[in-house]
């Protein structure tokens, strides 16, 4: 049987994956044996790259290289880009991308070994690019951390993309990079209507909780700005100008 409503779900439904040649459907429930439960329990899987730093072709995205410790994400924003990337890995864009989660424990020295590398050539790398390096799953692993960690051992430049207030936690990290203006830090606000918040963004960290985390970085010295994306005409596009 098929629930209404998930709650703190962004997806409400398994959409379905353009490269599989079978698909598992709804529409004709006097087939089925048994009844159809869908259960959108959280699931983490390890994943072990050969590499991990990604770089950015795109000419209009104003970054070298991105970092992906974590491919799907429970925040479940509704809106998400990254959701059809889930796909290639045989999942759905749907309940799948925040729901079957991949981590990836390798990372930090994936990273080490790639800075110690002759051939790199120093630049920017931003966390992620794809999913929120902080989301909840990082508070149990802690692979955002230990990459933070290699950065700074090695004082290589870092930006971090999050709507998460997890990242307080590494203050003492980016308070280290700031001395030498090694970090960009971008907190995304999509908007301060919290029942919008909730719907479009289940998982995540309230507006008030975002803007008090802008707060702390900045009196701490690290470079923090605001991501006011996206912008939908009719939901949040009259907020702009607060």
């Amino acid at each position: 049987m098929e629930k209404d409503h998930w709650k703190g779900r962004g997806a409400q439904l398994q959409t379905g994956n353009r490269f599989s040649s079978q698909h598992l459907v709804t529409e004709h429930s006097e087939g089925l044996d048994e009844e159809l439960i869908l259960s959108p329990k959280t699931n983490i899987r390890l994943e072990h790259p050969k590499t991990i730093i990604n770089p950015v072709k795109s000419p209009d995205i104003g970054l070298s290289f991105s970092l992906n410790p974590y491919q799907g994400c429970e925040h479940g924003c509704s809106y998400c880009y990254a959701r059809n990337s889930h796909e290639y890995y045989g999942f759905s864009a749907g309940l799948d991308f925040e729901t079957q989660l991949m981590a990836k424990p390798d990372a930090p020295r994936l990273l080490e070994k790639q800075i110690l590398s002759s051939n790199w050539k120093v630049a920017p790398i931003s966390l992620s690019g794809n999913t929120d390096c902080y989301q909840p799953i990082e508070k149990k692993m802690g692979i955002t951390r230990q990459l933070l960690e290699v950065f700074a051992r090695y004082r290589h430049p870092v930006g971090i993309i999050t709507k998460n207030s997890l990242i307080e936690r590494d203050i003492d990290i980016l308070q280290d990079l700031a001395k030498e203006d090694l970090v960009q830090v971008y907190i995304s606000i999509t908007s301060l209507n919290e029942e919008l918040r909730r719907k479009m963004e289940p998982r995540t960290a309230s507006a008030s909780k975002r803007l008090q985390i802008i707060e702390k970085l900045s009196n701490v010295g690290v470079p923090v700005a605001v991501m006011n994306a996206p912008i939908i005409p009719g939901l949040n596009d009259q907020e702009i100008p607060e």
